[in-house]
């Protein structure tokens, strides 16, 4: 059955509170058998945009086709969709002005396609949708202010993926330095102000924050003062922070729990990072290049790192394993060490972050080419498939049921088999702007566009 809700462009103010994107921290709130081992927590879930497999999870679809529901979303935003239980988590900037529109296929700095500024009042708002229905449960508005700094015409004032553990919710807005968590009702827990920073190119900000046993991490790394910080989760007390020679930076930290220990990694313009959970340096690794997006992750043993802005030199990948100490950057001329498993100088993307699943490392160019990598070694499976000529890609790739879903800005994705053959299957078209990551989770898929949210799966099974 097909439902369609809409929430009004004047956002309802109740009295509970918001709840946004996630990382489960291993102590959130004792979870449902219907829904244990199922929620998605954070920007990409569990395994980095790798699900397993599930027959009501769709392999087509289109505005009306396998679609359960869609609900319109005001403003501008491109944080992913996050759910816990049957609540779906959404965050918003909507202005009050006339704002200049995202347009696709844009990489290059520039007059048409660089640092964009408002002069109108936004509001910050956040959603809980009801999963089965896509209802608005409540909403609440975090902040109201003109943004103090500038964005990318690509990016959005709410490009950062919230995180929650189930008993709480963390949000942060880069543009206006707020942090802050709400319980599951959306009441304010405590809120707490980092800064506002303008980056080197002043494109705004994206990387989003993560939780790890009781601690929230966020990275801002900007031309004045970067820094890496680690706050209670519980009072948003500041536990620790390290300053960080850098001077722009989009990725996510990840939190890599080991067969050693856990560390915090960070993508760096200057130097990729390691923390221990006390903000000791633990190791780094030179050879990044300019504007470093895409979101380390980590499968099967090793972390991948990436960087691939398309006018830069090198464009890295590192696939580095556990239980490195110092700098273990690359000699000229090596392809690896005791700790960089592999190393390829020009296979990054600027945008979109990695894949790997079944064993094979998936490589989505934003200009329109998937490549195909052996994850454990770095060899070549198959090389540069253009998908569709004059498409541009940020999202970030998925994959179940031995398929791979490449979504593209103009709101088509483009399903390819997975494996050692290059197979494009068919592509569904939502025809509007998309550059989220989805969620993927109990059978659906939550595809967010540019006015809308999605829940998509199979009609056969529901």
């Amino acid at each position: 059955m097909r439902s369609t809700r809409t929430i009004c462009t004047l956002a309802v103010l109740v009295t509970v509170g918001c709840a946004i994107p996630a990382v489960v921290s291993g102590q959130g709130a004792e979870q449902s058998p219907r829904t244990q081992g199922a929620q998605w927590t954070k920007f990409r879930g569990p395994d980095a945009g790798a699900v397993a497999d599930d027959p009501r999870l769709p392999d087509t679809w289109s505005e009306t086709t396998n679609v359960t529901w869609t609900t319109d979303i005001p403003g501008l935003g491109w944080s992913s969709p996050v759910v816990w239980d049957d609540h779906v988590f959404l965050t918003t900037a909507v202005s009050a002005g006339e704002e200049r529109q995202p347009v696709r296929g844009l990489y290059d700095p520039g007059a048409a396609s660089g640092a964009t500024r408002s002069t109108a009042s936004h509001r910050w708002v956040v959603y809980d949708l009801d999963f089965e229905t896509g209802a608005v449960r409540w909403s609440r508005e975090v902040a109201a202010a003109v943004p103090q700094i500038e964005r990318h015409l690509k990016n959005s004032f709410a490009s950062e993926t919230p995180v929650t553990d189930g008993e709480r919710l963390y949000v942060y807005f880069g543009t206006i330095g707020l942090v802050a968590a709400l319980d599951l009702t959306g009441e304010v827990q405590w809120r707490r102000e980092l800064g506002v920073f303008n980056g080197r190119q002043r494109f705004g900000t994206a990387a989003s924050p993560a939780l790890h046993d009781g601690r929230l991490y966020v990275v801002n790394d900007n031309s004045t003062a970067s820094f890496l910080v680690a706050l209670d989760a519980a009072t948003g007390d500041e536990v620790w922070r390290v300053e960080r020679d850098e001077v722009e930076n989009w990725a996510t930290p990840l939190v890599w729990e080991n067969d050693l220990r856990t560390e915090i990694v960070t993508a760096g313009l200057r130097s990729v990072r390691s923390y221990d959970l006390e903000g000791q340096l633990l190791w780094e690794v030179g050879g990044m290049t300019v504007n470093v997006v895409p979101t380390p992750f980590a499968r099967d043993g090793l972390v991948y790192i990436s960087s691939g802005y398309p006018g830069g030199m090198p464009r890295p990948v590192y696939a580095i394993r556990p239980g490195a100490a110092g700098d273990i950057s690359l000699s000229p001329g090596e392809n690896g060490n005791d700790f960089i498993v592999w190393y390829q100088p020009m296979l990054g993307t600027y945008n979109t972050s990695a894949l790997v699943y079944e064993g094979h490392y998936y490589t989505l160019l934003d200009r329109g080419f998937l490549l195909n990598h052996d994850a454990q070694t770095g060899r070549e499976v198959y090389g540069r498939t253009r998908i569709k000529p004059g498409s541009g890609f940020t999202a970030s790739p998925w994959a179940y049921n031995d398929r791979i879903f490449l979504m593209g800005e103009d709101g088509d994705t483009f399903v390819v088999r997975s494996g050692p053959e290059f197979e494009l299957l068919h592509t569904n078209s939502l025809n509007e702007m998309a550059l989220a990551t989805p969620a993927v989770v109990r059978g659906s898929l939550l595809l967010r566009t540019q006015t809308k949210l999605y829940r998509i799966s199979n009609d056969s099974s529901r």
